[in-house]
């Protein structure tokens, strides 16, 4: 499915085709003030909701393997383990025990 879109004159519609059908909308203010998309960095590793950190379980220039338990975040009264996604090296550790966070803040950084 291709979507293409394109600002015409000062009407405010937007013309965008959808599998070689054309159509045309009006974009909402919600729409046009969102927050644009960003590939995700590979070496981060980023909280998915907000929640309060439990327990740390590796160490700045710490050398960890695919797999291995990273921390534990606690979220709506369950406790997620958090794992290293391939092997690598712990560079920074960004969150400390207790600590409340918000969504999508960077906990870790993978070097």
């Amino acid at each position: 499915m291709e979507i293409m879109t394109e600002l015409k004159d000062n009407t405010g519609l937007v013309d965008f085709a959808v599998t070689a059908r054309k159509y045309k909308t009006l974009l909402t203010e919600k729409f046009r003030n969102r927050k644009v998309w960003e590939a995700p960095n590979e070496k981060e590793v980023r909280s998915h909701i907000p929640g309060t950190i439990v327990k740390i379980c590796v160490s700045e220039g710490q050398e960890v393997k695919a797999g291995t338990l990273l921390l534990i975040h606690e979220a709506m009264k369950m406790q997620n383990r958090v794992e290293m996604p391939y092997d690598g090296r712990i560079s920074k550790i960004n969150v400390t025990e207790g600590e409340k966070i918000p969504k999508d803040f960077v906990m870790i950084e993978i070097a």
